[in-house]
C-alpha cells in the first residue's frame, strides 16, 4: 500500500469519526449563537447604541460577558475547531460523490470554509483567554502595516477584491440555493425543509451583502492610502447605516444574519456530516 493511499485511508476514516460528527454539529450550535448576537450588535448599530464591534469578535465578547459566558466560548471555540478539522478532511478526500471539476470546486469550498472556522475558532480562545482587543482596530492597523510595505497597498486591494468576490459569492450561493445539497432534505418534513430554505436564502444574501461592502471598504482604503476605511464588517455595518434609508438596510440585514444563525441550529441536526 503506497503511502499516499494509507494517508488518504486515514484520513478518511477520521472523517467518517463519530465524535468529530458530533463535535462538529455541536460547532454548528456555537456557530448559530455567534451570528445571533452578531445580529443582536448589527441591530444596535442601526439604531446608534452600539459601542463595541459589530462582528463576530463582538458578538463573542457581549457572550463572554454573560453568566459562564467564558465557558460557553471555550465550547463553541472546540466546536469551532472540529467544524475546521472537519472541512479540512473533506477537503483532501472528501465529496467522493462529486466528479471532475465539481468536486474539484466542493474541496476548494472546504478549504474555505476550514480556513473560516480556523479564524473563528481562534478570535474564540483570544476573547476567552482575554486577549482579544478590538478586531476593527486590528485590522486597521495591519492594513496601514501592509500598505508601508512595497507593494502593499496593492495586496490590500488584492485581499478587498477576494472579500467583495466572497461576499458575491454568499449572495448567488444563497438566491441559487446550493446550500441545499449539504442537508438531509429526506429526513425534513416539508414545513422543516420550506424554513431552511427561507433562512439558508436570507441568512446567505445577509452575510454576502456585509461581506461585500467590507471588501469594497477595503479596496477604497487601498486606493485612497487611508486604514481606518479597511475596519472589517464593523465598518461595513456603521457604512450601510449612514446611506439613504441606512437603518432600515441595515435592519434587514441583522434580520438576515439573525436568520442564518437560526439556520446553523438546523444544520446541526440535518447537514451532512
Amino acid at each position: 500500500m503506497s503511502l499516499t493511499h494509507s494517508a488518504g485511508a486515514t484520513a478518511s476514516r477520521t472523517a467518517d469519526s463519530r465524535w468529530l460528527e458530533l463535535l462538529a454539529r455541536a460547532g454548528f450550535i456555537g456557530y448559530g449563537i455567534v451570528h445571533l448576537l452578531f445580529a443582536w450588535l448589527a441591530l444596535q448599530i442601526a439604531f446608534g447604541t452600539s459601542s463595541d464591534d459589530g462582528d463576530q469578535s463582538g458578538a463573542l465578547r457581549t457572550l463572554a460577558a454573560q453568566p459562564l459566558g467564558t465557558v460557553l466560548v471555550v465550547a463553541t471555540a472546540v466546536g469551532l475547531l472540529a467544524m475546521a478539522i472537519w472541512q479540512a478532511l473533506e477537503a483532501a478526500v472528501g465529496h467522493r460523490a462529486e466528479r471532475g471539476r465539481e468536486r474539484t470546486w466542493e474541496r476548494l469550498a472546504s478549504l474555505g470554509r476550514t480556513l473560516v472556522y480556523l479564524y473563528f475558532a481562534w478570535t474564540a480562545y483570544k476573547v476567552s483567554s482575554d486577549a482579544g482587543s478590538n478586531s476593527a482596530d486590528q485590522q486597521e492597523a495591519l492594513t496601514g502595516r501592509a500598505m508601508e510595505s512595497s507593494g502593499g497597498r496593492w495586496l490590500v486591494g488584492l485581499a478587498g477584491l477576494v472579500l467583495a468576490a466572497i461576499g458575491v459569492g454568499l449572495v448567488i450561493y444563497g438566491l441559487v440555493k446550493r446550500f441545499e445539497k449539504h442537508l438531509k432534505t429526506g429526513e425534513m418534513s416539508p414545513g422543516t425543509r420550506q424554513l431552511a430554505r427561507r433562512l439558508g436564502i436570507a441568512g446567505y444574501v445577509a452575510k454576502g451583502v456585509a461581506y461585500a461592502i467590507a471588501g469594497v471598504l477595503v479596496i477604497v482604503a487601498a486606493v485612497t492610502y487611508d486604514p481606518e476605511k479597511a475596519r472589517g464588517l464593523d465598518a461595513a455595518l456603521r457604512t450601510l447605516r449612514e446611506q439613504s434609508y441606512g437603518t432600515v438596510l441595515l435592519t434587514l440585514v441583522a434580520l438576515g444574519i439573525a436568520a442564518f444563525g437560526v439556520y446553523c441550529f438546523l444544520q446541526s441536526r440535518y447537514r451532512k456530516v
